[in-house]
């Protein structure tokens, strides 16, 4: 393919973090200044998967969720190859981009699908966040697992008066998932599903885990929040394979989609102050939102989120395939 790589330390954005805490003494001048001259990153990005542990001649039907352009990456399909006819279509609710198709499993009870993107991530911070062009009502609603009845702002904040018409107030939620919550995905329990009063209870979970609670937080509070659902792409530039998905929050206030990562606040607490209002440019969206019927609809009703491909046989989920994504960054 020709590509060019930019290679980079992968313990750069550390140092420079240590650097300015040194010299400034608090890790929020750190932020501010790794948020003074926003980036973009530039990388192909490989959707892969091999739908596996099929009956032989077995017909399946897929959806596949598709990366594209908005406020915060650009994004040019390049290649969609899959064994049935290739459909592409509009999820309703959100407006998430599908890929439909139907076949038959090979001989050795599998279907292989690829798509291949070139994108362009470009960082965000709060004076740079995406406008909120209404109300988005869709994003304040209760689901049934994120409920919207006071419970998981009781559980966060207890007595406390939190006012969801600042920062301030909405930092204090944003402190309260992170001081909850340990990122922990242990073999043999039921973490990643997003179901908030379950994180609640057990206070470990993955970045689904923590952003439910946050997200059902700010509804309480009636300020829309809503899941944006993805990959991360690893720090160090050059090209690798990508383990699986990563999501994130975002909420409105004073008109913009004020981002949010907690669980990567978790994981880095020199990051803290950073991941309140930014996004670095390690990562790229694929979909937004829960609970939301697919289209062509699914007989089995809304799915919980779409990052992976959905797949069904004979009326019921199929969740076996062999995940084949990775990146390979471009020169900038």
């Amino acid at each position: 393919m020709g590509l060019s790589f930019t290679f980079r330390r992968s313990s750069m954005i550390w140092n420079c973090v240590a650097l300015l805490i040194c010299c400034n003494g608090s890790v929020g001048d750190a932020a501010d200044n790794l948020t003074s001259n926003p980036k973009s990153r530039s990388f192909t990005f490989f959707y892969g998967a091999t739908i596996n542990e099929l009956a032989p001649g077995s017909k399946a039907k897929v959806w596949l969720p598709v990366a594209s352009s908005d406020h915060d990456q650009t994004v040019e399909l390049l290649v969609a190859r899959t064994p049935g006819s290739t459909h592409f279509t509009t999820e309703r609710e959100f407006g998430n981009k599908l890929i439909y198709f139907e076949a038959v499993a090979d001989a050795r009870g599998e279907i292989v699908v690829d798509v291949e993107y070139k994108i362009t991530r470009r960082e965000l911070s709060i004076a740079t966040a995406e406008a909120a062009s209404d109300g988005a009502p869709e994003h304040l609603k209760s689901s049934s697992m994120i409920p919207v009845d006071g419970r998981l702002l009781r559980t966060l904040v207890d007595d406390q008066t939190v006012d969801g018409d600042n920062l301030a107030g909405i930092r204090k939620l944003y402190d309260a998932v992170d001081d909850l919550m340990s990122y922990e995905k242990p073999i043999g329990k039921p973490w990643g599903r997003g179901d908030a009063l379950w994180a609640c209870d057990a206070h470990y979970g993955n970045c689904t885990d923590f952003h439910s609670i946050f997200i059902g937080a700010c509804r309480d509070l009636h300020v829309p929040a809503k899941f944006e659902m993805g990959f991360s792409i690893p720090e160090k530039y050059g090209e690798g394979e990508i383990s699986g998905y990563h999501c994130w929050a975002k909420f409105i206030q004073n008109g913009r989609w004020i981002p949010v990562d907690i669980s990567e606040a978790d994981k880095n607490p020199m990051l803290k102050d950073y991941y309140f209002g930014n996004l670095n440019v390690d990562r790229v969206k694929f979909s937004e939102g829960r609970e939301f019927d697919l289209e062509p609809r699914s007989e089995l009703g809304k799915v919980n989120f779409l990052v992976y491909p959905h797949v069904e046989v004979n009326g019921q989920v199929h969740t076996k395939f062999v995940k084949r994504f990775r990146y390979a960054d471009l020169s900038n």
